[in-house]
C-alpha cells in the first residue's frame, strides 16, 4: 500500500498509514467542475468533434471512473482537466480556479508508466519536484518511503528495464503521489497488465483513496473496474462523448471482485452499465480518426 502526507495511524493489516486530513466525498465541496466543454481536433479527413457539451462536477475526495466505447473521448476529457490541452469550448476549473495549464497539485497517471529510461527509479519517481521547483532534500526521504511501502525498497537505483510491467507502474503512482496531489487523473493505468497484479493494484489504489482524500478520475473500459474503484461511474456516449448518465455505485467499500457480502449489488450495478455501453448512438463524423 501507499502513504499520504498527514497524520500517523495503523492500517487494517498492521502496516504504516499517512492519513490526510482532507475530507473524503459526501456533502464535500466541489474540487472539479466542468461546463459545457466541448473540444474539437483537425484530422486528416476534417474536423474531428471529441467531446460535446460535458458538464460535471466532481466532490472534493470522490472518486470518479468514466466508461465508453473507445474514441468517446474519455482521455481527452483527462487531458482537459490536466491542462495538457485547452477546451473548444466550456470551462475546466479545479478548486474555482479556471485551468489553462499543468498544476502541481494535479497528477496524471498514464496507461504505460512513462518511466525515461536513463533516469533510476528515485529519479524517476523524484522528476516532479525538478518540473516544478520544489526543495529537493525532504522529497528525496519521501519519495524513499514511497518506494518502500510500494513493496520496491532497494530497487531505487534500478533503472525502468529491469522492472516488471507491474513494478514499473508502481514506481509511475509513486511518482503521482510525490507532490502530494489534490487530484489524481488515472487513464486505463492498469490496462496493460495481467490479471493478477491488475487487480493487486487495484486494492493498491482502492486503500490510497481511502486514506489520502485525493480526488480521482479513472478512465477505463473494465466495468468489473470501476464498481470495484469507483464512488460514481460517468458512462460516456460513441464520438461526439457526451454524458450518457452518471451511476452511483452505493456499495461499501472495502471491495472485492471475488467474495463479497454485497455481490448481488456489484452484479447489478455492473448490468446497468453493460447495457449503458452497449445502447448506440449513431456517431458523428463517421469514418474519422478516433482519439
Amino acid at each position: 500500500m501507499f502513504v499520504h502526507p498527514g497524520r500517523c495511524d495503523t492500517g487494517p493489516d498492521g502496516s504504516l498509514w499517512r492519513v490526510s486530513d482532507r475530507p473524503l466525498s459526501g456533502g464535500s465541496p466541489e474540487m472539479i467542475r466542468l461546463s459545457e466543454v466541448s473540444r474539437t481536433f483537425d484530422g486528416r479527413a476534417g474536423r474531428v468533434e471529441a467531446l460535446r457539451g460535458i458538464d460535471l462536477d466532481v466532490s472534493e475526495g470522490e472518486f470518479v471512473a468514466v466508461l465508453g466505447r473507445s474514441g468517446c473521448g474519455k482521455s481527452t476529457l483527462l487531458r482537459l482537466i490536466a491542462g495538457l490541452i485547452p477546451v473548444t469550448s466550456g470551462e475546466v476549473a479545479v478548486d474555482g480556479q479556471a485551468i489553462t495549464g499543468p498544476r502541481p497539485d494535479i497528477a496524471m497517471l498514464f496507461q504505460r508508466p512513462a518511466l525515461l529510461p536513463w533516469r533510476t527509479v528515485l529519479d524517476n519517481v523524484l522528476l516532479p519536484v525538478e518540473i516544478f521547483g520544489w526543495k529537493r532534500a525532504g522529497h528525496r526521504d519521501r519519495a524513499r518511503q514511497l518506494l518502500d511501502v510500494a513493496g520496491l525498497a532497494g530497487f531505487e537505483k534500478r533503472l525502468p528495464h529491469e522492472l516488471s510491467g507491474g513494478m514499473q507502474q508502481r514506481v509511475s503512482l509513486c511518482r503521482s503521489l510525490i507532490g502530494d496531489p489534490r487530484v489524481m487523473l488515472m487513464d486505463e493505468p492498469f490496462s496493460a497488465l495481467d490479471a493478477l497484479t491488475r487487480e493487486e493494484l487495484a486494492g493498491e489504489l482502492q486503500r490510497v483513496h481511502m486514506r489520502s482524500g485525493a480526488t480521482i478520475v479513472f478512465v477505463t473500459h473494465s466495468i468489473d473496474e470501476a464498481v470495484l474503484l469507483a464512488d460514481r461511474v460517468v458512462v460516456l456516449s460513441p464520438r461526439p462523448g457526451r454524458i450518457r448518465k452518471v451511476v452511483e455505485v452505493a456499495i461499501p467499500r472495502p471491495r472485492t471482485l471475488g467474495r463479497n457480502a454485497h455481490l448481488a449489488e456489484v452484479a447489478q450495478v455492473s448490468a446497468d452499465l453493460h447495457e449503458l455501453l452497449m445502447e448506440r448512438d449513431q456517431p458523428a463524423n463517421a469514418g474519422a480518426e478516433e482519439r
